[in-house]
């Protein structure tokens, strides 16, 4: 039986129904507008299925076929994806898509870098990435939205694999006119006596609060956020102190004031930086290949904040 719809139209149906928009899809998969509106009615003419509901004024909608052939198209490209791999790997080439996801916190520092070295050795891996929190990057591997993760082995869960890089210790940050800033290391008892900038990401909070759980105590935080950059200004503009595990080459706030990385006294808990991974997907070899790259680059790294 003769096949009925092409990889190109499903990626153009993908692209509309994720984004609601022929031209957005457009947009994003660099075709023109008449070119996927022809594909999607190809497809419903060879399917006999109305895959969209036409708002004039509200881009299209997934009927409920739609909605389940949405689906399952995501599974034939991601299947179509896998054979093209196998077919790399079969001739010893390095060559197809590699997805890379990276915690937020950390991306704008290490993976542009790692990104360019590898690039410029193996021009035929296709390779994307997104940035978001612990949770997020675990859910899109397991969705195989993503191939692999550069993050902390915080609660990374039993069906996936973590690979270890480097330990991170955990470090204060302070303003430097903030009462702490002579110091060499603080404690966590002292630190306590302070207000406190919270990055409050999911997964990474808890990490931050257990070590003053652990000493029996409650820190006094002041202000949250969800973004490193703001809590570095929030620091220097005096709101109080906070706590990373990784360090910028600059030690100034984005609005240009000064800080200071004080090292945490006592058996605080450090994170691991390293790779998480489906079970498995070292078999591909785009993705192994990546990750022997990386470690050889970051192991070669002096970087602030990454000390081994």
């Amino acid at each position: 039986m003769a096949l009925r719809f092409t990889i190109k139209q499903l990626e153009y149906f993908v692209s509309v129904g994720e984004l609601g928009s022929i031209a957005k899809a457009s947009a994003k998969v660099n075709v023109s507008s008449p070119s996927i509106s022809a594909a999607i009615s190809q497809l419903e003419d060879e399917f006999g299925l109305a895959l969209f509901v036409r708002k004039q004024a509200q881009g299209l909608s997934l009927t409920q076929a739609g909605r389940q052939f949405l689906e399952q198209a995501r599974k034939v490209l991601a299947e179509a994806n896998n054979l093209n791999r196998l077919a790399g790997s079969i001739a010893g080439n390095v060559q197809g898509p590699l997805s890379i996801g990276c915690f937020l916190t950390f991306a704008q520092l290490l993976l542009p870098s790692i990104r360019r070295e590898f690039q410029i050795n193996f021009p035929d891996v296709q390779v994307s990435q997104i940035e978001c929190d612990q949770q997020k990057l675990f859910e899109k591997l397991k969705s195989a939205e993503i191939d692999i993760a550069l993050s902390y082995d915080l609660e990374v869960p039993p069906d996936l694999e973590f690979i270890p890089l480097r330990l991170l210790p955990l470090l204060a940050v302070v303003a430097t006119n903030h009462p702490l800033a002579k110091h060499h290391s603080v404690s966590i008892e002292t630190l306590a006596e302070h207000p406190m900038v919270l990055l409050d990401l999911p997964i990474s909070r808890k990490y931050f609060l257990n070590a003053f759980k652990l000493a029996g105590l409650t820190p006094d935080i002041s202000e949250k956020t969800r973004d490193m950059a703001v809590m570095r200004s929030l620091v220097a503009n005096g709101f109080g102190f906070s706590l990373a595990n990784i360090k910028p080459h600059s030690n100034l706030s984005p609005d240009g004031q000064a800080l200071k990385f004080i090292p945490i006294e006592g058996s605080v808990k450090p994170l691991r930086l390293g790779f998480i991974v489906a079970e498995g997907s070292r078999n591909v070899l785009a993705i192994d290949t990546f990750i022997e790259e990386a470690t050889k680059i970051i192991a070669g790294w002096d970087y602030p904040g990454l000390s081994i």
